[in-house]
């Protein structure tokens, strides 16, 4: 393949490690602290997002309720973010061992906040906001500071009195532990001393025996034998479909289908803010989870999307969409990438940045290819029936630690190349990836400034579409990040998904 140009060749070639020579005078002027985190190795998952076909940048949208405060956000970025170690450090090569090593540094903080001159009134400024972080993803961070920038707008949309994009190198961290950080700089606008609260799970345990006497013991020694058993099956089928789609299993080649070095490519970032209480309905009437609720409503969406993409071409289009157009036994998988390192929580976070506690930290990065059905159903409660048993199967599966170990393995003993081919692999065999992130239950605050929706995305991965979920206060906001030279027509895409949550809402209700 001819080697790209321009901004092109900056994306293929990846973030590659600075190259630094540290004098000894240097080493002994160094607190005993910040050796401690010099010497600190970039962890497996970290080194992974530098190579060149995995260079993932998370961009994360605030929407704000007020214009923008640029000085008082830099002060306060001093404080918080600027304390984290990742966002203070270089990623540099030691020049001995050849291992990627975190370095701490000083912050401009000037060269990590971008403030450009807008007018405020001008026209179509959302589609201003949308255009300027879809320029954004067609460049890297630059790699001789640390990864991570600030972009505050003082544009006036739709959805906000301001718009402020933060841009993150992937390898700082999976992108529940970049959500927990940022949290971790906001407060609550009804109580500025306190921290966002996020939702716990609910985790409800269904009794087999509700209403009967209670079963002995040698009958809880069977249920146990037998989930045991559930267990090792659907891992043992897990771990098979993976390296199945390591060697030759992929997708069906569908119109959402990413073609090669599709990661090379910019990506258009478009969201909608639906009702969380509508989700919250569907949730409760069929007792599952918002997470069953999420994917039933992707199922659903997709579907009526490919439907209509079938279409396309076909004599007497329009009413050829009103048919069933899809192919039947479409394989379509999404990726999902799980940091199996648990959470710090937002209250650890926020402790390290302003007392300089510790808190655990990195990416321990497991793969979970997740199935979805594609078709056109009459009961659009049949796409969340499906969607939760599929996840009740996943749950029941150690898929994730496998995976990580694999992978792991790979790294160790045939370095991070054969590592990063594997993932890209894995990856590229799948169609999408999909996320949902649990955000705040109160309305909060960035450095004062109230937030009114939160939209996460990200750049340079092979996937052409990701779906991202974020919920905030009563809100979810359904978040895609495409390649248009894939999915041309993203709003499209978002009106189906919306549509499909308000048929599943009215199906819902209208059984009760």
């Amino acid at each position: 393949m001819d080697s790209p140009t321009g901004i092109r060749w900056r994306r293929l070639g990846g973030l590659k490690p600075i190259k630094t020579k540290r004098k000894s005078k240097e080493v002994e002027a160094d607190t005993n602290k910040n050796m401690v985190e010099e010497e600190e190795p970039l962890s497996p998952s970290a080194r992974l997002f530098h190579e060149p076909n995995f260079n993932v940048h998370v961009t994360t949208i605030l929407g704000i309720k007020t214009p923008l405060s640029p000085q008082v956000i830099k002060e306060k970025l001093m404080h918080t973010l600027v304390k984290h170690p990742r966002f203070s450090s270089l990623q540099v090569v030691d020049e001995k061992t050849g291992e990627m090593k975190w370095v701490r540094t000083k912050v401009d903080i000037d060269q990590h906040v971008v403030v450009p001159d807008l007018d405020r009134n001008m026209g179509s400024p959302d589609k201003f906001v949308e255009d300027y972080v879809y320029n954004l993803s067609k460049s890297s961070l630059d790699k001789s500071k640390p990864l991570w920038d600030l972009h505050l707008l003082n544009v006036k949309t739709s959805d906000a009195q301001g718009v402020a994009v933060v841009r993150i190198h992937h390898s700082l961290g999976d992108g529940t532990s970049l959500m927990s950080l940022l949290l971790a700089c906001t407060r609550q606008v009804a109580d500025p001393d306190k921290l966002p609260t996020i939702p716990g799970q609910n985790k409800k345990t269904t009794n087999s025996f509700s209403g009967l006497s209670k079963p002995k013991f040698w009958k809880y020694y069977l249920i146990a034998v037998w989930l045991f058993i559930q267990l090792i099956w659907n891992t043992i089928r897990d771990i098979v479909m993976f390296g199945a789609t390591a060697l030759f299993l992929k997708d069906t080649k569908t119109p959402i289908k990413a073609p090669p070095c599709s990661e090379l490519n910019p990506r258009r970032v478009v969201y909608r803010i639906v009702s969380l209480d509508d989700m919250k309905v569907v949730k409760n009437a069929m007792n599952m989870t918002i997470n069953d609720v999420a994917l039933g409503i992707t199922q659903a969406g997709l579907s009526r999307y490919l439907n209509r993409r079938y279409a396309e071409g076909k004599k007497d289009e329009g009413e050829t969409q009103k048919r069933n157009n899809l192919p039947k036994n479409i394989r379509l998988r999404s990726t999902i990438l799980i940091n199996l390192r648990p959470s710090a929580g937002i209250q650890v976070l926020a402790d390290m940045m302003e007392k300089d506690a510790e808190a655990k930290w990195g990416n321990w990065i497991g793969f979970v290819l997740l199935p979805y059905k594609i078709a056109l159903r009459d009961d659009p409660l049949d796409y969340v029936r499906e969607a939760k048993a599929t996840i009740d199967r996943k749950k029941n599966s150690l898929e994730a630690v496998y995976t990580f170990s694999i992978a792991d393995l790979v790294l160790k003993f045939f370095g991070v190349k054969a590592s990063s081919d594997l993932s890209h692999r894995i990856i590229t065999q799948t169609t999408m990836c999909v996320s949902n992130i649990v955000g705040p239950q109160e309305e909060i605050g960035f450095y004062g400034h109230p937030i009114a929706y939160l939209a996460s995305g990200s750049y340079g991965q092979p996937h052409a579409l990701m779906i991202n979920f974020q919920s905030y206060v009563n809100k979810m906001t359904m978040v895609l990040s495409v390649d248009e030279s894939v999915i041309p027509d993203p709003h499209q895409l978002l009106d189906d998904l919306q549509l499909s949550l308000q048929l599943i809402k009215d199906a819902v209700l209208a059984s009760c």
